[in-house]
């Protein structure tokens, strides 16, 4: 469920084409606010996937999940009722939980008194509900949790799920995240920090990490969820294998509130502890989906990691910021990204950073700029760092028999 359309399909079609999907914000009013874009999933319909009644009593995080994991699970060929479901799990990871519904409460309580606020409000605003939503509506009973670690929810949430499944935990686990925080308050919030982009313009420019002339990143939401199981398991009922999760790296800067670590030491320890614990060298990434959030601080210094780790050889490697067509869904983004990780294995091309316009100094690798690029891609690393310093990342690497 992503501003680029609401399968993998038309999602990777969008990106590889190289077009944005960003434009006026239109789930709250910005009129107050510098920044007035955003990369909403438009024209979804909770009720496509939900009866009316369950979809009102779910904030749009929630909804977002719920129709992610019934379409991952149908387009795996899954049936939960035929397995185990305490062997079946679920981990989502989410930064916030429902921002737009805790704000429309906060307003019916400042004005008309706490006893007329909507009596689901925990069910809908607690960050653990989307995850408790997929699994109840799934039938899934198994591990279930949630990774709450800023804009590295996500990749924490399927690293979690990875390491779920080597120790025996469960057979199969529903893993990925959501986000739906765009709101006054989250807009306000991030406006006062002056993380947000302000070329409202033209929406479809504003998100250009890396470029000299990136300002700040621009607010998203989406979902996604991957189908993970043992091998065993998938080649038990002969799913079709689209990848692997090989590896996963995590470790905190334990420095700056927000502002990553300006050595890089911590987000390069987290892409070297992927990578071995997936056994791959640094000579076998073949490409690098990038954090790239489009912030002049994240995108110098994500370079200054790839470089402190990769050394000269990181000027070899692809890296492409997914963010750069759908703005930074925060901790949704890591499981949006995934997507586009695992068709960039299976497709054989990598898809753009688009708005790459202006060099910056700082900021000196291969960004596939502009263009969709043609290469035989058999290892992904995937990074994602949060605030508080929190890292996670993931490698991906190409299924063969």
């Amino acid at each position: 469920m992503t501003p680029l359309g609401q399968t993998p399909d038309a999602f990777w079609a969008n990106l590889v084409a190289g077009k944005p999907g960003i434009g006026p914000m239109t789930l709250c009013d910005p009129t107050e606010y510098p920044c007035r874009i955003a990369g909403e999933v438009r024209d979804f319909d909770p009720t496509q996937y939900l009866d009316s009644k369950e979809s009102r009593r779910m904030a749009r995080f929630s909804q977002l999940a719920v129709a992610a994991g019934l379409t991952a699970v149908e387009s795996a060929g899954l049936d939960i009722s035929r397995e185990d479901p305490y062997r079946v799990g679920v981990v989502l990871g989410n930064g916030n939980g429902g921002f737009p519904t805790l704000e429309d409460n906060c307003r019916v309580l400042a004005e008309r008194g706490g006893m007329r606020m909507t009596p689901f409000f925990f069910p809908m605003v607690l960050p653990n509900m989307a995850a408790a939503n997929v699994s109840r509506y799934l039938g899934a009973h198994g591990y279930n949790a949630t990774a709450t670690t800023a804009c590295a929810s996500s990749n924490q949430a399927i690293g979690q799920a990875l390491d779920v499944i080597r120790r025996g935990a469960a057979d199969v686990v529903l893993a990925g995240g959501t986000e739906a925080g765009i709101s006054q308050l989250g807009l306000a919030g991030f406006a006062v920090m002056r993380a947000l982009t302000t070329h409202n313009e033209e929406p479809e420019k504003a998100s250009r990490p890396f470029d000299a002339n990136r300002d700040g990143f621009v607010p998203s939401e989406g979902s996604a969820i991957l189908v993970l199981e043992s091998l065993e398991h998938a080649l038990g009922r002969n799913a079709v294998i689209v990848g692997e999760i090989a590896g996963f790296g995590c470790t905190s800067d334990a420095g700056h509130l927000v502002q990553p670590e300006e050595s890089g030491a911590s987000a390069a320890e987290a892409m070297r502890l992927a990578l071995l614990d997936a056994g791959v060298g640094l000579q076998e990434v073949d490409y690098i989906n990038a954090h790239g959030t489009s912030t002049p601080l994240n995108d110098a210094l994500e370079t200054v990691a790839i470089k402190r780790l990769f050394g000269d050889r990181a000027y070899q490697i692809p890296i492409s910021s997914t963010k750069s067509m759908i703005g930074h869904s925060l901790g949704a983004s890591g499981s949006l990204e995934a997507v586009a990780c695992l068709k960039t294995i299976s497709e054989g091309v990598i898809h753009p950073t688009i708005n790459y316009q202006v060099p910056d100094p700082e900021c000196d690798l291969d960004y596939v700029p502009n263009q969709s690029r043609q290469s035989n891609v058999r290892v992904v690393l995937s990074n994602a760092f949060g605030f508080g310093g929190q890292n996670a990342c993931l490698v991906f690497r190409k299924f063969e028999t």
